[in-house]
């Protein structure tokens, strides 16, 4: 059982090492620290856009004049 937590404590810290290193730059430059919060931030909200574009490109094209049961409309 040791061994098994050994092994997420190590996985972990490896998931974590970008964490790490964004701590350590604040240190050195919060202006660096905050631009690359900003810049991460950015490109998961163009990847939120993208996805709902398609998502409604994909609802438009769809058929909804069949439904999988009868009471389904």
């Amino acid at each position: 059982m040791e061994t098994l937590l050994d092994a997420i404590v190590s996985l972990f810290e490896l998931i974590l090492i970008p964490f790490d290193a964004l701590r350590a730059l604040e240190t050195e430059s919060w202006f660096a620290a905050n631009a690359i919060s900003w810049i991460a931030i950015l490109i998961l909200v163009a990847a939120v856009v993208y996805w709902m574009l398609q998502l409604k490109e994909y609802d438009k094209d769809e058929d909804k004049t069949q439904t999988g049961h009868s009471f389904l409309g």
